[in-house]
């Protein structure tokens, strides 16, 4: 700064009376000690006085240690149409985005088409701006700069990009057709880009789900599969287009095996790539229709990763809400809570929210049926009015956990059946068969129970993973009896135990505890009973863990009866307690420096970890880094 004032003529002196009323310090960095006396200050200059002090930045600057920031002030100093320093600033994008993520790299690339004099440069350098602030949420300018694109020249290529990104600004049901047809014009252009395309088209199919009724998943499948193969070798996002394709035309049998060595190729790239946040969602999505939970843990945390590091606000909202989804499922209640609600921020500063499909699910799992009930009718108005029609299926799915929690078995039977419908859908229809095979069994209506099982097993075979066999094993004992039922069952414990859904975990051993107790086994149920009972409350999900407690009482064993209630965040006390205790501090440490005794220190810790739906010190530590300083008061 001082050898640019020494530029302007400007000697240290002149900053005197700034430095006196506090205005401005000079402590390694220059800060000015009001954001809007520094946004007043530089609004009240002239043009050219901002302009000349924009040029001698530019010139004090190193352009190898800081080359963005000069070729920022350039552009910035430059009253005219000028080539080289629109050039400057498009070499020094990579920079600005290293820096700045994808918001940084937008502005250059904005600024470097507002000052190229070439129309058709110009019309191409406006299309890679609106492309990257697209990506970085800022819709305004993405559209502002997709119009000067468009206005030209653009080549034919420069054209099907340019229809490509319209597309993917579009609202749904449009968006896939739209996508649909961009990808059929990039085909002979640009191969990749086009892949790139069909998966949008894909994406948008999904999300569509039953609002889109011109069969669009298997429209865009039959597509893939017309279109030239992907280049060899396959990239992970290529092979996971491919697999899915597979799936919708022929069979979980085909597809299933394809998408799990495609979600192997995920795993095993590397998690720097720089477009990783755009093909992860969809490899989140894949992990969940074949039943891949160490893959569905691994990408969408490598997804959050990838969406903060680029600044891709565009993903970031739905990327914590995968995150939120696989703490879920994981029976970590409390850090999905916390992640939903840090969706929901991001959601609001981008302008697209992530409504209430979240604290819905939440309130589904906890048994909270009036705050679940209202949460659901908010979230389906919402995402009918953005035509996301598989909110549909998942509002019918969590109702039907919601009621086969509370013991309401006939209305878990019609949400499951509602959730199930459609025998072409992947997912959470799928995951929909185990909810509709337990309320009919306990319904007595059999014959829609193995229905459904047929149907789940078909996906769950072809999946072959500890959680798909565990959910086929617990749902075929439901429809078993004796000695085959109790096999089923401990095989459903043992290999659930070995993944990472917790809450299935958990209900198997209150199903095999119901059974245990109907057999008069009241010893062995009790066992069953409690260790179902204590995972499900320490999880916080309260109506099935209200179940556990009932059967228990049947069984012999009293359990004190607890509310269905949010579990509380941690207080100020039990957040210092977890620090010091992930620090490596014992109880007994912990209680000399904050004066209490090593027993309170011990009941903190144990609230911390129900809290947390963790069970030792082990784990807290990545609880706490999950919560990200969310939960965890100053």
């Amino acid at each position: 700064m001082w050898r640019a004032a020494s530029y302007l003529g400007v000697e240290a002196g002149a900053a005197a009376p700034a430095i006196t009323s506090g205005l401005i310090e000079f402590s390694g960095q220059v800060c000015l000690c009001d954001p809007q006396a520094r946004t007043a200050i530089y609004r009240a200059a002239s043009p050219r006085q901002r302009q000349n002090v924009h040029r001698a930045l530019a010139e004090a600057t190193d352009p190898k240690v800081n080359p963005d920031q000069r070729a920022w002030h350039h552009a910035q100093a430059s009253p005219h149409l000028n080539e080289d320093v629109a050039a400057e600033l498009e070499c020094s994008a990579g920079h600005a985005r290293a820096r700045g993520g994808l918001a940084a790299a937008a502005a250059f690339g904005e600024r470097a088409a507002e000052l190229t004099p070439d129309p058709g440069r110009r019309a191409h350098r406006a299309l890679d701006a609106a492309q990257t602030s697209h990506e970085a949420s800022a819709l305004d300018a993405a559209l502002r700069l997709l119009a000067l694109a468009q206005a030209g020249p653009l080549d034919e290529l420069g054209n099907a990009r340019a229809e490509l990104l319209r597309a993917q600004m579009a609202a749904n049901p449009d968006r896939g057709l739209l996508l649909l047809k961009a990808a059929e014009r990039l085909e002979p252009l640009d191969a990749e880009l086009a892949r790139e395309a069909y998966r949008g088209a894909f994406e948008a199919a999904l999300t569509a789900g039953r609002l889109e009724p011109r069969g669009g998943t298997r429209r865009v499948a039959e597509a893939v599969q017309a279109a030239p193969p992907a280049p060899r070798p396959s990239r992970a996002a290529d092979l996971l287009l491919d697999g899915l394709a597979v799936l919708v035309t022929e069979g979980y049998a085909t597809g299933t095996p394809m998408l799990r060595h495609a979600l192997t190729a995920a795993r095993d790239k590397e998690a720097s790539s720089e477009e990783a946040w755009r093909w992860l969602p969809f490899a989140c999505r894949m992990a969940q229709v074949v039943w891949d939970d160490e893959s569905w843990d691994e990408l969408s945390a490598r997804l959050i990763e990838a969406a903060r590091r680029a600044g891709a606000l565009t993903v970031l909202p739905a990327a914590l809400a995968e995150g939120a989804a696989v703490r879920l499922a994981g029976g970590q209640l409390t850090m999905a809570a916390a992640m939903t609600r840090e969706a929901e921020g991001a959601g609001r500063t981008t302008g697209d929210p992530v409504g209430q499909c979240g604290p819905a699910l939440i309130a589904a799992w906890r048994g909270q049926q009036a705050e679940a009930a209202a949460l659901i009718a908010a979230a389906t108005t919402q995402m009918m009015a953005r035509g996301e029609g598989r909110w549909l299926t998942t509002a019918a799915w969590a109702n039907a956990v919601l009621y086969n929690g509370l013991g309401r078995y006939d209305q878990a039977l019609a949400a499951a059946e509602q959730a199930s419908e459609d025998p072409g859908e992947p997912g959470l229809a799928t995951w929909a068969l185990a909810e509709l095979i337990e309320a009919a069994t306990r319904t007595g209506v059999t014959d829609r129970a193995a229905g459904a099982l047929s149907r789940l097993s078909e996906a769950t075979s072809a999946s072959a993973t500890d959680w798909a066999l565990g959910i086929q094993a617990r749902s075929t004992a439901l429809l078993s009896d004796g000695g085959s039922a109790e096999q089923l069952y401990r095989e459903a414990i043992g290999r659930l135990g070995r993944t990472r859904i917790r809450t299935e975990l958990a209900r198997a051993h209150l199903l095999y505890g119901e059974w245990l107790r109907r057999q008069g086994r009241h010893g062995n149920a009790r066992e069953q009973l409690r260790s179902a009972y204590e995972m499900l409350d320490m999880m916080g999900i309260a109506g099935f863990a209200e179940r556990a407690r009932r059967e228990l009482a049947a069984a012999g064993e009293a359990v004190r009866k607890r509310t269905i209630a949010t579990p509380g965040e941690l207080t100020a006390q039990e957040a210092q307690i977890a620090r010091l205790a992930t620090a490596g501090h014992s109880n007994p440490a912990i209680s000399t420096q904050l004066y209490i005794s090593p027993r309170t220190v011990e009941w903190h810790l144990r609230k911390v970890f129900s809290k947390l739906g963790i069970s030792s010190r082990k784990e807290l530590r990545a609880a706490l880094s999950d919560l990200d300083g969310v939960l965890l008061p100053a």
